[in-house]
This record gives structure tokens, sequence and C-alpha cells, in this order.
């Protein structure tokens, strides 16, 4: 199944889901404070074989009446035997504005900077309609589609500009008191390139604001530039600091 069916599956349970009624309220407190957190894994290996890897984010979140303001941040850096083997920065901002309890319309740019990916930097922009279509207090799935832009800069020294559409998944389940699973969904169609990201995770609480967290990503790129890899995956095992 190729990106452009997996988006076309995407639009088809949004509209299906869009027609449906959710049946709770959003379970979380609009007091206009910021929650978030901050992971880090660090994995370094000596002798026979050096190798050291860093990845470090930080979310930040604030629910309001009628806005809801998303903030993170991601640095992934790992080399073996002194040589960079990996480097990404992504910087990510989403606004939503809650025009009904359970409809709301965001605008949402993204920044990602991969070294060994071919690009020097892209930059990603979307807006459009959102509908949380469950809003349980253990459970959420918001869906969201909408027009956007995408603009990259090659290693070559080339740029690519084109017009996307966006479609996105946002599934947050709470286990228990002590565990959550996450799972966020994203295709971005172009013109020539699509973009589908897929990231998993599981939260266990440890002790108070402490946890670990298990994240699986997928990312695939339908048209990259020779000698690159169109399908990327992480396993990452990290401990998360809330706030």
């Amino acid at each position: 199944m190729n990106n452009r069916h997996i988006l076309s599956g995407s639009v088809s349970l949004f509209l299906l889901a869009a027609v449906s009624t959710g049946n709770a309220a959003d379970p979380q407190v609009a007091d206009g404070s910021w929650k978030g957190d901050v992971e880090l894994g660090i994995v370094t290996t000596t002798g026979n074989t050096e190798t050291e890897t860093i990845n470090a984010k930080a979310k930040a979140v604030t629910e309001r009446e009628k806005w809801r303001h998303t903030v993170s941040l991601e640095s992934l850096n790992s080399s073996n035997g002194g040589d960079t083997t990996a480097e990404r920065y992504v910087v990510n901002g989403q606004s939503d504005y809650k025009f009904s309890e359970h409809n709301y319309f965001f605008v949402m740019i993204n920044y990602e900077n991969a070294r060994f990916s071919g690009y020097d930097y892209r930059v990603s922009e979307a807006l459009g309609y959102g509908r949380r279509v469950i809003g349980k207090a253990a459970l959420t799935l918001d869906l969201e589609i909408g027009p956007g832009a995408r603009q990259s800069k090659l290693s070559t020294g080339g740029n690519e500009d084109e017009f996307t559409l966006r479609g996105a998944a946002k599934l947050a389940w709470k286990i228990s008191d002590t565990s959550t699973f996450t799972t966020d969904l994203s295709v971005d169609a172009g013109e020539d390139t699509t973009v589908t990201k897929s990231v998993t995770a599981l939260t266990a609480q440890i002790n108070g604001s402490l946890a670990t967290k298990i994240t699986y990503t997928i990312k695939n790129t339908s048209d990259v530039p020779v000698a690159v890899e169109k399908t990327d995956t992480e396993t990452a095992v990290t401990l998360v600091y809330s706030f």
C-alpha cells in the first residue's frame, strides 16, 4: 500500500468520524497553565566498539478555554568511533482554536534539520480542521485534515517547494494510573513527495514526576535523493521528567 492510499484511507476515516458524536466532554482542564515533559536517553559503548547516542526531547502544552498551544523539540546525535553517524533537530509548534466542544481549527509549523537525509533542512506549514472524536477521561482521539506547504533545501544546494495535503491522527490512552500509550500518525502528501510518519510510545511512571518511555518511530519519504533510504526507523528508551 503506497502513501497516497494511506492518505486516502486517513481522509475516509476522518470523514466518517467527523459525522459521529463524541460521548464525553474534553477531559483536559483549561486552566491556562503549561504542562509538559523532558526526556533524555544516552547509550555509550567503549572497548572494541566506541559508540554514543544521545536522544533528547521536550514538549509543553497549555489548555485554555478557546485555545490549545503545543510546542515540541527533538534532538538526536549518534557517533561511531568519533565519526558522526546521525544528527537530527526538530522544532514543532501547533495552535488549535476550539470553536465548539469537539471541533477546532489548527495551524502548524514544523522545522527539521536532519544530517545524512539528503536535505539541509525542511520547513512544513499546514492549517485546517480538527475534531476530537473521542474525549473520555482515559482515552482521546483527534483527527485533523487541511492544506499546507513544504520548503526543502537540498544538500546539493537546490530547493524544492510544493503544496501539500495533511492528514493526522493523535491517540492518547491512559492504560492505568502509571502507564500511558500514545500514537501519532501524520501524512503530508505533496505534489512530488509524500512524507508519512508514525510515532508510538508507551510511558510507565517510576515515582512522582519520573517515568520511563519506549518509543518506536517510522518515517517514510516517497521520493528521496540518490543513495538515501526512503524509510527510517528508530527505537528509543528514555527517562522522562514531567512538570
